[in-house]
């Protein structure tokens, strides 16, 4: 994540990133938009440290559509049951131009918190372009073991994705979906 927001983003222009999945485990991305004009805020389902916003459900961001210039994501979207939901959130809530940072498990052992339903390859990531009308800047996996013996067994996908600008049927048709969308509360 320090790579792509360093090589991605200006930290000449004030932006808004919102993390999803951002209650801090074993660190957080917020330390990386400590910067003037930058704005930072942590999402996630539970309180805790690293969370500005509690959802009550992954499928609902409580912002405003088109309101968020960076939306990212860190080892989060493998714990989501129906993560295209969530994908389609995080597209509606991003700016025309803004970028989505997504960094997924494609291979690790199970770590369920609460659950582990999912693995995420190159493919899966052009899938997800295509289904929300993004376009896919980069993507690339991690293939080779990682010399450090804890990290050897992981692997990430990391994409970098751009919210293209939507006519008014893209608007009413994201609009139309929000509303029949499940809450899906626990």
């Amino acid at each position: 994540m320090q790579r792509l927001v360093e090589t991605r983003l200006d930290r000449g222009r004030a932006l808004h990133a919102i993390d999803i999945g951002s209650y801090d485990v074993n660190g957080s991305y917020r330390t990386l938009f400590d910067v003037p004009g930058w704005r930072y805020t942590g999402v996630d389902l539970q309180a805790g440290p690293g969370v500005d916003v509690v959802l009550s459900s992954p499928y609902r961001l409580p912002f405003a559509s088109a309101s968020v210039d960076v939306v990212l994501s860190g080892q989060a979207f493998e714990h989501i049951e129906f993560f295209w939901l969530s994908w389609i959130e995080m597209l509606r809530v991003l700016k025309p131009g803004g970028l989505l940072f997504l960094i997924a498990p494609s291979r690790g052992p199970e770590h369920r918190y609460p659950q582990d339903c999912w693995r995420f390859y190159p493919d899966g990531y052009r899938a997800l372009a295509k289904y929300g009308r993004c376009e896919l800047i980069d993507v690339n996996t991690d293939w080779d073991a990682h010399p450090d013996p804890w990290s050897a067994a992981w692997g990430d996908t990391v994409g970098v994705f751009r919210a293209l600008p939507r006519g008014w049927i893209e608007r009413a048709r994201w609009a139309l979906a929000r509303r029949l969308m499940p809450v899906c509360e626990d």
